[in-house]
C-alpha cells in the first residue's frame, strides 16, 4: 500500500462513518467519543500539573513530564485490553508514580473500560493523521508507548519514532498472509520497523519478521493472556448463587455466542431438563436477548431472575417458558428454568469456573472463535466451532487435547451425550486444558523484564 492508497483510505473510513452514524449505534459512538477529545486531553493534563501530580515544565520531545514517565498503551478493542493490562498493571507496580494513559480504537473497549482503575486517562485515539498524530504525542509526551496485539496507525508510529520515542509490540501475531509480507506491502513493513522490539506469541510469527529484516528485534514472548486468565482464575470471587444453582446438576456454560452458536445448542437445552445451561451473549441488548429467549424454552435472565419477588428488572422483563416473567425459583403452573441468561458484561471469566463443559461462541461466524483461554484455565473440556485458523490458541488447544471442534448441532449433541456419560474423559481433557494454559504462563514477566533490562522508565 503506498501513502496515496493510505489517505484514500482514512478518508473513506471518515466519510463512511458519518454516512452510517445515524443509524448505527456503534458509528454514532465512535464519532461522539472524539468530539472535543484534544481539549479534553489538554485540560486533564492541565489539572494533573495543577495538583502538583506529574507535570512540571517539560518539553515535548522529552519522554514524560517532570520526573514522572507516562506509559501509554494502545488497544484496538477490549479483547486487546485484556491482552496488554498484565503489563501494564506489572508496570505500575515496578513504577508506582508513572501516569498511564489508555487509548481504544473501538466503541465497545472504551465503553467497557472508560472508567478503569488501572489508567490515569482512558481515551479513544484520535484518528490517523499528521496533524493529530503530532498533537496527541505533544500532549501526552509519554516515556514508553505499548501496542497490543496490532491496529497500526502509520503517522502515530512514524511520529513515535522520530521522537526516539520506544514502542513495543505485546503479544503480535503474523501470517505470511498479511499485507507485511506481500509485494505492496511496503506501507505496512516501515510500520513494523517504527517498533523498538516486538514481542510475539509464536515462533512461526518471528521467523515470517525476521525474514523480512527485523532480526534483532523480535522476541517470541508468548501471550500476556495466558497471564490474565491464571490471575483472573486465581483472584475471582465465588458467585454463591450460582453455585446453588448448578449444584447437583451436569452444567454447560457457554461463553461469548452469537445466534448461530445458540441455534448448535437450543435442541439440548430444551430437551435435557436436568442440564443447567448458562448463555452469556456476546452483546445484551434486549433484541438480542429477546432472540436468545425465543430459542430456548424454559429460560430466565439473570436480571430478573436475583431481582427480589414482585419486581422487574429489565426492559423485557425476562421470562420462563413461553412467555410470562420468571422468579428465581419455580412457579406454580411453570416448569423451573435449566437455561440462565446472562444479561450484564463482566461476569464471564467466573461463570466458566461452575461448567462441566464449556462451550465459546463464534466459532460459527466469519470473524472466528472469542477466547477460548478464559474457560481453559478452569480444567475442564471446551467445545467450539470450525472457524479457528486465526486464533494460535485454540488450534493450540485443540492439538493438546484439551479443545473440540463441532461443526454442527449434530455433532454438538453427540460430543455432550458423550461427555456427560464419561466422567474420566471430561477429567482427562480438562486436565489437557489447565496444563495447556499453565504451560504457556510467563510472557508479562518476560516483557517487563526486557523493559527494566533496557531502562525504558528511567528519565
Amino acid at each position: 500500500m503506498s501513502i496515496i492508497f493510505y489517505h484514500v483510505f482514512l478518508w473513506f473510513y471518515k466519510v463512511g462513518i458519518r454516512l452510517v452514524a445515524p443509524w448505527n449505534r456503534k458509528a454514532r459512538e465512535w464519532l461522539d467519543g472524539r468530539k472535543g477529545i484534544f481539549e479534553r486531553i489538554q485540560s486533564d493534563f492541565a489539572g494533573a500539573a495543577a495538583e502538583g501530580v506529574a507535570f512540571a515544565k517539560a518539553s515535548a520531545t522529552e519522554g514524560g513530564v517532570g520526573k514522572y514517565p507516562v506509559i501509554w498503551m494502545h488497544c484496538s478493542s477490549l479483547g486487546e485490553f485484556e491482552q496488554g493490562r498484565p503489563v501494564i498493571e506489572a508496570l505500575r507496580r515496578e513504577s508506582p508514580g508513572a501516569r498511564i494513559v489508555l487509548t481504544f480504537f473501538s466503541p465497545s473497549g472504551y465503553r467497557a473500560k472508560k472508567d478503569y482503575e488501572g489508567a490515569d486517562h482512558v481515551y479513544y485515539l484520535p484518528l490517523d493523521s499528521p496533524g493529530n498524530a503530532r498533537r496527541f504525542i505533544d500532549l501526552v509526551r509519554p516515556t514508553l508507548v505499548l501496542w497490543v496485539k496490532y491496529d497500526y496507525w502509520y503517522y502515530y508510529l512514524v511520529e513515535l519514532k522520530k521522537r526516539a520515542i520506544p514502542v513495543l509490540l505485546v503479544s503480535g501475531v503474523f501470517r505470511a498472509d498479511q499485507p507485511f509480507f506481500k509485494w505492496y506491502g511496503r506501507l505496512h513493513r516501515y510500520m513494523l520497523e517504527c517498533f523498538t522490539h516486538l514481542f510475539v506469541q509464536t515462533e512461526t510469527s518471528r521467523a515470517l519478521l525476521e525474514g523480512r529484516g527485523l532480526a534483532g528485534q523480535v522476541s517470541v514472548s508468548g501471550d500476556t493472556r495466558f497471564d490474565r486468565v491464571i490471575e483472573i482464575a486465581r483472584e475471582s470471587a465465588p458467585l454463591p448463587l450460582i453455585e446453588a444453582w448448578c449444584s447437583g446438576h451436569p452444567v454447560i456454560v457457554a461463553g461469548s455466542t452469537w445466534e448461530e452458536d445458540e441455534e448448535e445448542l437450543d435442541h439440548y437445552a430444551n430437551s435435557h431438563p436436568e442440564i443447567r445451561f448458562i448463555i452469556a451473549p456476546h452483546e445484551i441488548g434486549e433484541d438480542r436477548l429477546v432472540e436468545v429467549e425465543r430459542l430456548f424454552r424454559h429460560c430466565i435472565r439473570y436480571s430478573v431472575w436475583v431481582a427480589p419477588a414482585g419486581t422487574s428488572a429489565t426492559k423485557g422483563g425476562g421470562r420462563v417458558g413461553a412467555g410470562g416473567s420468571g422468579t428465581a425459583g419455580s412457579r406454580p403452573g411453570w416448569p423451573e428454568p435449566n437455561v440462565l441468561i446472562i444479561d450484564n458484561i463482566g461476569m464471564l471469566s467466573r461463570l466458566y469456573r461452575y461448567a462441566t463443559i464449556s462451550y465459546v461462541g463464534g466459532g460459527f461466524g466469519d470473524d472466528g472463535v472469542h477466547n477460548v483461554l478464559e474457560a481453559a484455565v478452569y480444567g475442564k473440556p471446551v467445545v467450539f466451532g470450525p472457524v479457528i485458523e486465526k486464533y494460535i490458541e485454540a488450534v493450540e488447544l485443540t492439538d493438546s487435547g484439551g479443545g473440540i471442534v463441532i461443526d454442527s448441532a449434530l455433532e454438538a449433541e453427540k460430543v455432550l451425550d458423550r461427555l456427560l456419560k464419561d466422567p474420566r474423559e471430561i477429567r482427562e481433557i480438562g486436565d489437557a486444558s489447565a496444563l495447556y494454559v499453565d504451560s504457556r504462563k510467563g510472557a508479562t514477566a518476560r516483557i517487563v523484564r526486557f523493559i527494566a533490562m533496557q531502562k525504558m522508565l528511567e528519565k
